[in-house]
């Protein structure tokens, strides 16, 4: 099996606050988090594809194919927006990056062709990182 990766970045802006808790809850639970200004992040997105090569090209996948889909599927609606207010497939969910690991998944899996997806790796902050398998 062979695994590829392609690496992009998104500026994003967020907060976590759960609207059935009080302020008080929120901020206890969040911290700064809980802004009601929200806050961002420079997020770095790793979307990982398997496969076997193809006989013709060698590939798993056209990394400009994949680059592509990436822009249209993630970047596109995710890059420079408030992931609270912007973002249609986050409406009612909290933005934590656990959340928005798995609704990057769903958005991508169904453009992906002739390989599978295998990992969605998205970094918050250069030391907080998550990692989604579909599962």
């Amino acid at each position: 099996m062979v695994y590829l990766t392609r690496v992009e970045h998104f500026n994003a802006a967020h907060k976590l606050y759960n609207p059935a808790w009080s302020r008080e809850q929120n901020e206890a639970t969040f911290g700064p988090c809980a802004n009601e200004n929200w806050h961002g992040h420079n997020y770095e997105i790793h979307v990982t594809v398997k496969g076997r090569p193809n006989a013709d090209t060698g590939f798993i996948m056209d990394v400009k194919s994949l680059s592509k889909l990436i822009k249209e599927h993630v970047l596109d609606p995710l890059d420079h927006h408030n992931l609270n207010v912007d973002v249609p497939w986050l409406a009612g969910k909290m933005c934590s990056t656990e959340v928005l690991a798995e609704a990057i998944w769903q958005q991508l899996a169904p453009h992906i062709s002739g390989c599978t997806l295998h990992q969605i790796r998205l970094y918050e902050t250069p030391r907080i990182y998550v990692d989604y398998f579909g599962e």
